[in-house]
């Protein structure tokens, strides 16, 4: 994750990492952070980082920047989504696991464990892994959260038919569920 001073000199998340002028790189948890920030580590670092310039640090930055991790991630399957590489609807994510053509398989938080299990049985049948335990991956969010970062109606399920867009998918959701630590992701299993 980069850090971006802005221009009033406040330290802000920059998750695309293309905001102008000095940043700093730091590759830690939530929790991490915030033990950072309490003890005043994070204060030291970052004004060598930034060669002196004047700071503001909030304890209100791991949020800020979980949130803009989210964001970014749930943006990235928005542009899957409108790209043709996402699927959603069981049925269809169940005719692409098992024909092979799946490369990506995700879950909302609140999808039924029925449901899952059906799709990750698919899956494996279409990979000739079965018996390999692979699942997917069940998201912190809700499936009205998913719902709205698609823009489509009821998405409890999401299947990846595109290798460079799963690729895609799986990069922007490893940084979120890195930084938000164990308690975020359900199973990482992919």
């Amino acid at each position: 994750m980069r850090l971006a001073l802005s221009p009033d000199g406040e330290i802000l998340p920059d998750v695309r990492a293309k905001a102008p002028g000095r940043g700093a790189w730091i590759g830690v948890t939530r929790a991490e952070l915030a033990t950072a920030l309490a003890k005043g580590k994070l204060k030291g670092t970052l004004s060598r980082a930034f060669k002196g310039a004047a700071f503001t640090l909030t304890p209100e930055l791991p949020a800020k920047i979980a949130s803009a991790l989210e964001r970014n991630a749930l943006d990235r399957l928005g542009l899957e989504a409108r790209a043709g590489t996402v699927l959603t609807g069981s049925e269809r994510i169940e005719a692409a696991a098992r024909s092979g053509q799946l490369h990506g398989l995700y879950h909302a938080a609140d999808a039924g464990a029925d449901g899952t299990g059906k799709l990750a049985q698919a899956w494996r049948v279409g990979r000739d892994e079965e018996g390999t335990g692979r699942k997917g991956l069940t998201l912190p969010v809700s499936r009205s959260i998913l719902s709205v970062a698609l823009g489509r109606e009821n998405v409890v399920h999401i299947g990846v038919t595109d290798r460079a867009a799963a690729g895609r998918v799986s990069e922007a959701l490893d940084r979120w569920l890195h930084f938000i630590g164990p308690d975020g992701p359900v199973e990482v299993k992919l």
